[in-house]
Parts: C-alpha cells; sequence; structure tokens
C-alpha cells in the first residue's frame, strides 16, 4: 500500500497555534509509542468533533502516524481521533480483509479520512440501501473495551469528506469496509455503536467466542437472547427537530 502524502498540505487553511502545540506535545509525550485510547463515558466521546480545516498544521503526519501505530497495537480496523482525546474530525482505517468472510470483509487499505460523511448508495440491483440494504453482525469498539453487539448497518454507502491533502473524497464502498467507515465517522459526530445497537445482544468477548463464534451469522444469539433482526436503526429514524437526524 503506498503512504499517504502529502499530508497537511495546501489544501487546508492556517493552523490553530494553541491547538497545534498542545497536539505536538500529547505527540512528544508518547514518542515512539502509543496514545491512551479513551473509554466510553468520557465527554470527548459525545461531543461532534469540530471540522478539520487544517488546524495542526506541520503537527497533522505526526498525529495520523500515532494513531495508525495506536489502531494497530490495539488491535483495530480503525480509529477516530476523539478516541484519543482529540476533538478534530479525523480517523484512520485500515484492514486486512479475509476474502472467504460472508460478512464481505474486502480488503481496506491504509487510509485518512477528514471530515467523512456517509449515506445510503443503491446497489448494482437498485436496492436502496436506505430499505433493504442493511446487514446485520456483530460489532465492537476499542472505546467500549471488551463487548461486543449487533449493530445493522447499510451495507453499501456513498463516502464524502476530503483526504490527508485536502482533496475531494467521493466514492462508494461496500460490505466491512462500509461498516468501518461508518463506525468511524459516527465516532466523530459524538455516537457510539452502542446508540446503533440491538441492546439485548450485548456480549462479552469471552461469551462472543463461547457461545457465537462458530459463525458470524446472528440469528442464533437473536434467537438465544430474544432480539429482532432487520429492524430499522431507532437513532437514526427522525424525530423532528432537536432529534436524531436519518441518513
Amino acid at each position: 500500500m503506498t503512504d499517504p502524502s502529502p499530508l497537511g498540505g495546501a489544501g487546508w487553511g492556517a493552523p490553530d497555534p494553541e491547538l497545534r502545540d498542545a497536539v505536538a506535545a500529547l505527540l512528544d509525550a508518547v514518542g515512539d509509542g502509543v496514545l491512551p485510547i479513551v473509554q466510553a463515558g468520557d465527554p470527548v466521546l459525545r461531543t461532534p468533533a469540530a471540522p478539520y480545516t487544517g488546524q495542526l498544521g506541520d503537527v497533522l503526519p505526526r498525529l495520523v502516524e500515532v494513531m495508525r501505530r495506536t489502531m494497530h497495537a490495539a488491535p483495530g480496523v480503525g480509529l477516530a481521533a476523539p478516541q484519543v482525546g482529540i476533538g478534530l474530525a479525523v480517523a484512520v482505517v485500515e484492514d486486512r480483509g479475509a476474502p472467504d468472510d460472508p460478512r464481505e470483509r474486502t480488503a481496506l487499505p491504509f487510509r485518512v479520512l477528514v471530515n467523512p460523511d456517509y449515506a445510503p448508495a443503491a446497489g448494482p440491483d437498485g436496492v436502496d440501501g436506505a430499505d433493504g440494504g442493511r446487514a446485520a453482525f456483530f460489532e465492537g469498539c476499542l472505546s467500549v473495551h471488551g463487548w461486543q453487539a449487533v449493530v445493522a448497518r447499510h451495507r453499501r454507502v456513498r463516502l464524502t469528506g476530503q483526504d490527508a491533502a485536502g482533496a475531494p473524497v467521493d466514492e462508494v464502498l461496500t460490505g466491512w469496509p462500509a461498516r468501518i467507515v461508518q463506525h468511524e465517522t459516527d465516532h466523530l459526530r459524538g455516537e457510539l455503536y452502542l446508540d446503533h445497537a440491538e441492546t439485548r445482544s450485548l456480549t462479552s468477548n469471552d461469551n462472543l467466542v463461547r457461545y457465537w463464534s462458530a459463525s458470524p451469522d446472528p440469528r442464533p444469539a437473536a434467537d438465544a437472547l430474544g432480539f429482532p433482526l432487520g429492524r430499522p436503526d431507532p437513532a437514526q429514524v427522525n424525530h423532528g427537530p432537536g432529534g436524531p437526524r436519518p441518513r
């Protein structure tokens, strides 16, 4: 895979000296190590991230590299800046994939997502991702350590935003890469995967291995634990002004 460069390039505005210096000090403190991952309950995970407009200047490449190391060490396939205590709309993703995985776990090369957004996308068969195009699987989060739950997400999404250099991004992702992008973008909105999960499916990692590791199909868990599959995500229903917005 190629190195995403240049970082912090001409596509961004002027840095914010105070924020730049604060993040630089944080990165100096960890050196070649990794950043601690913030856990659920910290307000930074429930505060929508500020759009990235170039606030970090030449520190952005260092932040991206440390986030990449932290993601790999966890290990995980995505990490958003709020998960390391930085409230900016930046995330990193990467997954080697598994060709025979029924979750459509195709490889997702390392990339930086800046100010990402997503919307359901129609597939080649014309099925609208907002209606019939959801896939439900167990999902976990580095900021909710030790637990997983079933989340029905759009199988196919249109990803928009920018890359690390500020160039526009507009593409369609399917399967597990689409799930990763949705998960990380939700972090930047101040959301956790539990906001979209079937709460009765919540299981410890140990019990996931004990009871539900034979197949990624969540239907046996749904039958045993008593939760439905395929219903609309309650966090994405429009409840009027001030309520969650549909996507």
